[in-house]
């Protein structure tokens, strides 16, 4: 058909969505010859107007119906048969949801039985207001199911069918409209929680007698953590360690990726809390941790930030040099902290509600403070010039300030390093993060 012509049909059988899907088919094709056998099945428009909450007509609609009692068993339609949700399953699968915190979603399928693929031939006569073109005794031959159709249901349940198990789902016996997929990636369901994402004291590095793992498997597994993480604070050093050995994990490795899971399991409900504290103010934390890495002895360092009150941004990163003093190490790690805040000075200007007075940004290192504020201490910064410079420039321009806090106080160490439970905990609760799930 042309393409006036099917778009004419297509409002007709209400495919306006369809014809915005990928699949871009038509319902029917054009010919001229049909068996002798296949008599043409009549059909009719039917009225689908959509209205408005006062009952006037708010979108024209017409549906494309076949009439079905001329259909000829055998002939033009075989089996009809499709089976339909028990509402005994679904009863026990919303217990279940409420019982393990399962998440819910529903959607709809638009269209339904215009999806179904059609096993046998079947000819309609053109639909009607389709201008006739071709010769006399033109029919339709339909390449989808079309509503009316006696075998529509099991067309459309054959053809979802078939997405489902490509898709790894696997159709159950004692319904077969449910159809489910196990968790075969992690295989964690019944794993033992923990109450830290990574081990204290760990010292995972690349060994030179490590036992080789299936390295597809692990980087799936860290890149879905990975995505996870940009929600999740807590376990943002954690994937920063474990995502340092994609390209040749070993079991220790994926033994640190499955704590990581082992923890999500008992935090299912963690997340940032945004509250109201009735003020703009930026502030930013940060904090290093000296030649942490066991491999290269690089340093690790990290940040976040607060806007309003409320926790905002944050990164746990290796550095890529080696350090020579702690004092260095807190300083590099200074200098990202001040273009994070720089970044959300921008930001928060564009929006109307700019900084009206210096951005904090606490450090627990002393030396590093001084040397902000000390452009004199050669000895100490050659290794760091550039930094310096644009910390120092920052400084004297009050677009930023260095307040000291003590080590006690610091809750940076839980992007920097492995910490104690009772630290861990204690630093998250000064972060926001609150469980949803929490008995209040």
């Amino acid at each position: 058909m042309n393409s006036r012509r099917l778009n004419f049909f297509d409002d007709l059988c209400s495919l306006r969505e369809k014809r915005d899907s990928d699949t871009g088919d038509s319902c029917e094709d054009e010919i001229d010859i049909r068996p002798s056998s296949a008599l043409p099945l009549p059909q009719s428009t039917r009225d689908n107007n959509e209205h408005k909450a006062n009952g006037s007509i708010d979108r024209y609609k017409a549906k494309l119906v076949a009439k079905s009692y001329t259909q000829t068993y055998g002939v033009d339609y075989k089996e009809t048969f499709a089976p339909v949700a028990k509402l005994n399953t679904v009863r026990v699968l919303l217990s279940l949801v409420a019982n393990h915190d399962w998440p819910l979603l529903q959607f709809d399928v638009k269209n339904t039985f215009l999806h179904g693929d059609l096993m046998e031939e079947i000819y309609i006569d053109p639909p009607p207001g389709i201008p006739v073109t071709s010769k006399e005794g033109m029919v339709c031959k339909l390449r989808k199911s079309l509503y009316g159709l006696k075998q529509s249901p099991r067309a459309w349940f054959g053809r979802f069918a078939e997405s489902m198990r490509k898709s790894e789902y696997v159709q159950s016996n004692s319904n077969h409209t449910l159809f489910l997929k196990r968790r075969k990636e992690t295989r964690m369901l019944d794993c033992k929680p923990i109450d830290t994402p990574s081990e204290q004291n760990h010292k995972l590095r690349l060994y030179p007698d490590q036992v080789p793992i299936d390295k597809e498997r692990y980087q799936r597994l860290v890149g879905k953590l990975i995505y996870l993480a940009h929600t999740r604070p807590n376990i943002a050093y954690a994937m920063s360690v474990v995502s340092q050995f994609m390209h040749s994990p070993s079991e220790d490795h994926m033994g640190a990726v499955t704590r990581i899971l082992r923890y999500l399991k008992v935090t299912p409900g963690k997340g940032l809390m945004f509250s109201k504290y009735g003020h703009t103010d930026v502030e930013g934390y940060m904090d290093a941790d000296w030649a942490g890495s066991a491999t290269d002895r690089h340093s690790t360092s990290g940040y976040f930030t607060f806007v309003s009150g409320n926790f905002v941004t944050w990164r746990s990163k290796k550095q890529k040099v080696v350090s020579g003093s702690s004092a260095e190490v807190e300083y590099r790690g200074m200098a990202h902290g001040v273009c994070e805040l720089l970044w959300l000075r921008r930001l928060l200007r564009d929006l109307g509600f700019g900084p009206k007075k210096p951005m904090d940004l606490y450090c627990d290192n002393k030396a590093a403070i001084a040397i902000a504020h000390n452009p004199v201490q050669h000895d100490r910064t050659k290794h760091v010039e550039v930094d310096r410079n644009f910390v120092k420039e920052k400084l004297d321009a009050e677009i930023v300030s260095f307040p000291f806090i003590s080590s006690e106080y610091q809750s940076v160490d839980v992007l920097t390093k492995a910490i104690s439970t009772s630290i861990f905990l204690n630093s998250l609760d000064k972060l926001g993060m609150r469980d949803v799930f929490a008995p209040t």
